[in-house]
């Protein structure tokens, strides 16, 4: 089929992102149904929904992996991901927020911000997306729609403006107040197909007329236009506020925040309408920078169809019946079917196969993605996330995507030889897939480990190779993925690699200076070499010899990282050096230098939100302190719950749900996310060394 011509305009590519639980993949669903793309309304408990199509999904009732679908809403396209909500999963969010246009950040109405939502909302921060929020959930328990937005305003430092107040809460909850139109929307049909305006009941009136003020006075502080008005005494219609709000939202100088109960199918229209009135098109966002792959200088393209070809690969999956199937955001130009493109990382041309407009895990045939859109692609060998598509006669390299490293590993081992066969294979087509797993071989023992970024995000992926791969596994118990760095500087390190044998032999000699790094600056090569010590052909060979050798520190084996090494001094031997002893020379000076800069382990540290009825509070504190936990602070939570924030050794973490849930009588819960990393207590480094 061809796609469907809709102008740049009319497009709209949004994620929505939220803490674990809040409700996205139900608020997709009903935006789904409503936007006529799905004739009956999915559920995450029975396992109907659209956008969590993988058994694993399904079976346990969270989103695992980004699942794209497109609809139509009032003539607009809207590419919509759903992302997922655990923390182990954060890659998905990354991705989808590098290649999306604006977002909907959904929170729960009982909980306002949580832990997760934090960290979404700084992802969306660092690449500048525009954002709405959807206070969901508005008939829980414990709804409160004022704490919600409050808490957006105290936690995450944003400039909430409520665009609707809730007719009633939990049980109670009917509708909302429209602040704009100052009219009541209800739904009194159980799917919630259709909306009715009425008039505000009068016992609301004058909490909406306040309400209302307070929007208008929050926005004039951001919109000259609409200041000016409201100095005069004048009155703004509706055609103004609107105006004025999606200028705001743009700008990240606001964030619009509607409500709702996607569950209850209340709300959702509203909110689809204040996508496409206030987040942005690609148009919206504007030229996109890259450079030449080449000469390195500075290339701009338009987002317009008449504009060369520009595209980044910002997901790859292994379809076991497809094959390599890459999600695509085409920035400028259009990627047709049979086209030949450039792929600047490896320096080839490919020819484009099958195009396909996704629809969770189903597809549907187009001949033609357009500038702005995002769909996907079949046939791309050898592509990974964060690769580069354009025109080869105008080569262009975007930014890649960065991801943070696993910080949990544990060991697998083949069940049967005719697993062992495969278990390469599969476990290379998932770390292809997923960018935070890797997978390597102990030199030391043959063990193949598994690094990820918890326990689920392992769990998951373990399940994942014997489902789809077909490969059945051992594990061993899950690690730490530890770190090493240094604390003080070790100069004038030598490292001297000299070797003679008949003929040529081999003869490399350098001079490093070891300094601790600034935390999260992993290893910083300076070359300070003058005077021709050691000739420039070597130096990357020297520079090859460090990074190898940092690889496996002197305390217990783990990557060295957060130092800057300077190449100081050295020298050369005009018949017998060569890079390869260079290369070895600096790595003995490395260990050396490490040796002597004092070295401490570094191990990851998480914040921590534990939720608990507030009974089983002093329990909950004592668990904590005997797993090395500092406390952050204590805040209420609805219905005399206790929220207990906290940063606590990963390590400690193992075993701590069957702990918490025995302490609590199985109310409790905790969320977890990495935050840093700090040197490991002396006491406990000695029995982690080895």
């Amino acid at each position: 089929m061809t796609a469907k011509a809709v102008p740049i305009e009319r497009l709209r590519n949004i994620g929505l992102i939220a803490h674990i639980d809040a409700g996205k993949t139900t608020t997709t669903e009903r935006i789904l149904y409503y936007a006529g793309r799905t004739h009956q309304l999915g559920s995450v408990d029975s396992g109907t929904t659209v956008t969590d199509w993988m058994d694993q999904e399904r079976e346990r009732g969270i989103t695992i992996v980004d699942a794209a679908v497109s609809a139509f809403w009032n003539e607009h396209q809207i590419n919509l991901i759903d992302t997922p909500g655990h923390i182990d999963f954060t890659a998905e969010v990354q991705r989808a927020l590098r290649v999306l246009d604006g977002a909907v950040v959904v929170f729960d109405a009982s909980q306002g911000v949580e832990p997760q939502s934090e960290t979404v909302w700084r992802q969306a921060d660092r690449y500048r997306v525009p954002r709405l929020c959807f206070i969901n959930k508005m008939d829980r328990i414990g709804a409160d729609f004022k704490h919600a937005v409050e808490t957006i305003r105290e936690q995450l430092g944003a400039n909430p403006i409520p665009l609707q107040l809730p007719l009633g809460v939990e049980a109670d909850f009917e509708g909302v107040i429209d602040l704009i139109s100052m009219q009541l929307i209800r739904w009194h049909d159980e799917l919630g197909a259709h909306r009715e305006y009425e008039e505000i009941p009068a016992q609301h009136l004058a909490d909406a007329e306040s309400a209302r003020a307070i929007m208008i006075e929050q926005l004039a502080e951001q919109d000259d236009t609409l200041l000016s008005i409201w100095l005069e005494g004048g009155e703004a219609d509706e055609e103004m506020i609107h105006d004025a709000l999606r200028r705001a939202t743009l700008d990240n100088a606001i964030v619009p925040v509607l409500c709702g109960s996607a569950l209850r199918n209340r709300g959702v229209q509203p909110l689809l309408d204040a996508l496409i009135r206030y987040l942005p098109s690609p148009l919206d966002i504007g030229e996109i920078q890259g450079v030449h792959p080449v000469k390195g200088e500075a290339i701009m393209r338009a987002p317009s169809n008449d504009s060369p070809l520009c595209a980044l690969l910002f997901k790859t999956v292994t379809d076991p019946y497809a094959g390599r199937l890459c999600y695509v955001r085409v920035y400028s130009g259009s990627l047709q079917t049979g086209a030949m493109v450039l792929n600047p990382r490896h320096k080839r041309n490919q020819r484009v196969g099958r195009l396909e407009r996704m629809y969770a895990e189903h597809r549907e045939d187009i001949e033609v993605i357009h500038a702005g859109d995002i769909a996907a692609l079949l046939g791309m060998k050898d592509a990974v996330t964060g690769d580069t598509l354009c025109d080869p006669k105008h080569p262009l390299l975007l930014e890649s995507i960065s991801f943070p490293d696993p910080v949990i590993k544990i060991t697998v081992a083949p069940i049967t030889a005719q697993d062992n066969e495969r278990l390469a294979d599969a476990l290379h087509h998932l770390a292809e897939d997923d960018p935070t797993f890797k997978a390597e071989t102990d030199e030391e023992t043959g063990q193949t480990i598994l690094s990820g970024m918890g326990e689920l995000h392992l769990e998951v992926l373990l399940d994942r190779l014997q489902r789809e791969q077909g490969v059945n596994v051992r594990t061993g118990n899950p690690k730490v993925a530890y770190k090493e760095t240094i604390t003080q500087t070790a100069a004038g390190v030598e490292g001297r690699f000299v070797r003679q044998t008949g003929g040529h032999g081999q003869y490399g000699h350098v001079v490093i200076e070891i300094t601790p790094g600034v935390t999260g600056s992993g290893l910083l090569f300076e070359n300070r070499i003058s005077g021709g010590a050691i000739p420039a052909a070597y130096i990357s060979a020297v520079e090859s010899g460090i990074r190898e050798a940092a690889r496996s520190g002197v305390i217990g084996g783990y990557p060295v990282t957060d130092i800057k090494v300077a190449l100081t001094d050295g020298s050369e031997h005009s018949v017998d050096s060569n890079p390869m002893a260079y290369q070895i020379a600096a790595g003995m000076a490395l260990r050396s230098g490490l040796e002597k800069g004092v070295p401490v382990l570094l191990e990851p540290i998480v914040r921590c939100e534990v939720i608990t009825p507030e009974e089983h509070l002093g329990d909950v504190l004592a668990q904590l302190a005997n797993r090395r936990a500092e406390i952050d602070g204590v805040s209420d939570r609805p219905g005399q719950i206790k929220a207990i924030r906290n940063q606590v050794p990963l390590s400690e973490m193992f075993g701590y749900a069957t702990e918490l849930r025995s302490a609590t009588h199985g109310r409790g819960s905790f969320t977890m996310e990495i935050d840093h990393f700090a040197a490991v207590p002396a006491t406990i480094m000695k029995s982690l060394g080895r």
